[in-house]
């Protein structure tokens, strides 16, 4: 793996040189945007729009457009900006992690410790594990400010990129039931098929079967097979059909188990 990120974590006034890694891959198939007419591939090009020719990275500049006037910021600029964020993922608070909504959080990074880091990391981890808590802290990645949590998981400390509170949608103008009367047999069926269902946790048993389904269609389709497409119209549940339904989702469970 490489690095993406390297600077400190800010444990108090212990400054623990780290790395960060990415902690997640795609599992998506990568597939290739193609010219039906003759499959050639489509390529994207940086285009000038005045002189309407192809710009190399090199050349390539960030700016920020204030009062009709492009202002050029470089990489200096940038690190400027906040200097000790940019190099330093400083904790602020420490929390239980089951107070943090699963809304905030964004992409996970496993964090090395980088030369001279060993022991002040080991200590961090373990503090947190003893104290069943977790680090909430600031540092800019990729020039722009990131909020996250800093928690251990086994030997390594993981760091989460979180959102901003800014950064979610309010859902007040979302169409929801609000006064939706719920009657007694109806709440107790789907109690007990929730329990029915009740299993622990475990990842593993969770695939992206999607994507394999999709590589075997490819397969077929490279053979000159023609795979049989199937349709999936899914039944909407009318409200004076609910019980019905509970009840037969309550028979279906006993015949699996």
């Amino acid at each position: 793996m490489r690095a993406i990120w390297s600077g400190s974590i800010g444990f108090g006034l212990v400054n623990i040189p780290v790395k960060l890694f990415s902690a997640s891959q795609s599992s998506r198939l990568d597939l290739d945007m193609l010219d039906r007419r003759d499959h050639s591939r489509i390529k994207y090009q940086r285009i000038n729009e005045n002189t309407g020719k192809v710009v190399d990275w090199d050349d390539i500049v960030k700016g920020y457009e204030l009062d009709d006037e492009y202002i050029i910021l470089e990489e200096d600029d940038f690190e400027e900006a906040s200097p000790e964020k940019t190099r330093l993922i400083n904790i602020q608070d420490f929390v239980k992690e089951s107070e943090i909504d699963s809304m905030y959080f964004e992409a996970p990074y496993y964090v090395e410790p980088d030369k001279g880091g060993q022991k002040p990391y080991s200590l961090l981890l373990k503090a947190l594990e003893k104290s069943g808590k977790a680090g909430i802290a600031t540092f800019v990645m990729r020039s722009s400010e990131s909020l996250a949590v800093l928690r251990p998981k086994g030997n390594v400390l993981v760091l989460n990129k979180l959102r901003f509170e800014e950064e979610l949608r309010s859902s007040e103008d979302l169409n929801v039931p609000e006064k939706i009367k719920i009657g007694k047999e109806e709440m107790e069926m789907a109690m007990e098929l929730i329990d029915r269902y009740t299993a622990k946790f475990d990842i593993r048993k969770f695939k992206d079967e999607y994507s394999h389904d999709l590589m075997k269609i490819i397969k077929a389709k490279a053979k000159g097979k023609r795979p049989t497409v199937r349709k999936l119209k899914v039944p909407k549940t009318k409200s004076d059909d609910l019980l019905k339904q509970l009840k037969a989702s309550l028979k279906s469970n006993k015949k699996a188990s």
